[in-house]
């Protein structure tokens, strides 16, 4: 099932008067139709960010660990990394980086059965085409998901394998992820 997301800066009719309500990155997830929390103002003089809360919502990483809690198995989990992969593959392929990938900053809208995927925290986030950049990306989600869900290396597979059906860029993408792969392997045995 593809995934489907209203655009909320068309629901919202959200007026962007200057740069300083919004940060561009969000606004581009949302042209991009990938669904995350719309940014309504940025009060520079408190720090203080205004945007949009998602009701209900829980957070992949609890999704995940509630699932193989109760199912014991991470076959349940298999429809939930090929929405991922895809959500994932479309923000790549407009040259969106995300910068913090993990499964908390990842929520599911509800209904949860649904697999709404809503991305959050992009304060790392950047535009970039280049391939090492999205595989990095990919690393850092890798890196993470494995360590906060043990025993769920056939889910992050089927992350990749869904990301990789539904990029039009992957193949490069897949290649750098092997490349860092192999650098952070150097790294951790030299210490």
């Amino acid at each position: 099932a593809d995934v489907h997301c209203k655009s909320l800066a068309q629901s919202l009719k959200i007026k962007l008067n200057s740069k300083k309500e919004s940060n561009p990155i969000t606004i581009s997830v949302l042209i991009a139709g990938i669904c995350a929390p719309v940014v309504f103002f940025v009060d520079y003089a408190s720090n203080c960010l205004y945007m949009e809360e998602i009701e209900g919502s829980v957070t992949v990483r609890d999704y995940i660990q509630s699932t193989m809690e109760t199912e014991k198995t991470p076959q349940s989990l298999l429809g939930l990394a090929r929405t991922v992969g895809q959500v994932l593959a479309r923000m790549h392929d407009e040259d969106l980086i995300h910068g913090d990938l993990t499964t908390s900053n990842m929520l599911l809208k509800p209904p949860v059965e649904q697999l709404n995927i809503v991305l959050i925290d992009f304060g790392l986030s950047f535009v970039s085409a280049l391939p090492e950049d999205k595989g990095v990306d990919l690393y850092v989600l890798e890196k993470a998901f494995l360590s906060t869900h043990p025993n769920t290396e056939t889910v992050f597979e089927a992350f990749l394998k869904s990301y990789s059906t539904f990029s039009r860029k992957s193949r490069p993408v897949l290649k750098k992820l092997d490349e860092v792969r192999l650098r952070g392997r150097k790294r951790s045995m030299v210490g």
